[in-house]
C-alpha cells in the first residue's frame, strides 16, 4: 500500500536531470516538443533552487520546475513539466510537489506562477484563468488552459503581454 508520508521531496539536483527527463518523456511523450510551454522552456532555464523532485524507496517519481519569465514587463514563474511516475498518478504525489514549488516561490519574493493546464487539477491549489488574451505565449496555447497562482495580492493583474525570457 503507498503511503505518500513515505515520500520525501527535495531540492532538484544535477544528478537528477536524467531521471528527470525520462519521467517527463513518460507523461508526455514526443508532442511536447511543440507546444507552447515547452517553448517558453526553450528561452529560459528553469530554477534549481525552486524545482523539487519526490523520491520513494530510493527512487524518483516525479518532479517540478518552475522557470523564470517575464510577462510583458512583470516577473513571473512558468510551471512545468510537472510528471510523476504513472505507479503514483493520483496518489497526491504531484500536488505535493506543486504546494512545496508555490511555497518556495512565495519565500523567494515571486509574485506569480502562470502555467498550462486542466483547470479541475490546478483551481483546487489556487490556480485562475488568465483574461482571454493578456498573456501572449510563444506559440498556440488553449486560452482556456492558461492559469495563473498570485503569490501577492494583485500579482495576476500585472500579467500582462507577451512571455519572454526575464532579463536580468
Amino acid at each position: 500500500m503507498f503511503d505518500l508520508a513515505a515520500v520525501r521531496f527535495l531540492p532538484e539536483h544535477p544528478d537528477h536531470a536524467p531521471v528527470i527527463l525520462a519521467i517527463t518523456d513518460e507523461a508526455f511523450g514526443p508532442g511536447r516538443f511543440v507546444r507552447a510551454a515547452e517553448r517558453v522552456r526553450e528561452m529560459a532555464s528553469h530554477d534549481p533552487a525552486l524545482s523539487f523532485v519526490a523520491e520513494h524507496d530510493g527512487a524518483i517519481i516525479g518532479s517540478v520546475r518552475l522557470t523564470p519569465i517575464a510577462i510583458g514587463t512583470a516577473p513571473s514563474l512558468m510551471l512545468g513539466p510537472l510528471a510523476v511516475r504513472p505507479d503514483y498518478k493520483n496518489r497526491g504525489v504531484g500536488k505535493a510537489l506543486m504546494k512545496l514549488a508555490a511555497d518556495a516561490a512565495r519565500e523567494a519574493g515571486e509574485r506569480s506562477v502562470i502555467l498550462v493546464g486542466d483547470p479541475p487539477y490546478y483551481a483546487p491549489l489556487g490556480y485562475h484563468p488568465l483574461p482571454a488574451g493578456s498573456v501572449l505565449m510563444p506559440g498556440p496555447v488553449d486560452l482556456s488552459r492558461l492559469l495563473g497562482l498570485p503569490l501577492a495580492d494583485g500579482a495576476l493583474a500585472e500579467l500582462a503581454g507577451r512571455v519572454g525570457p526575464r532579463l536580468a
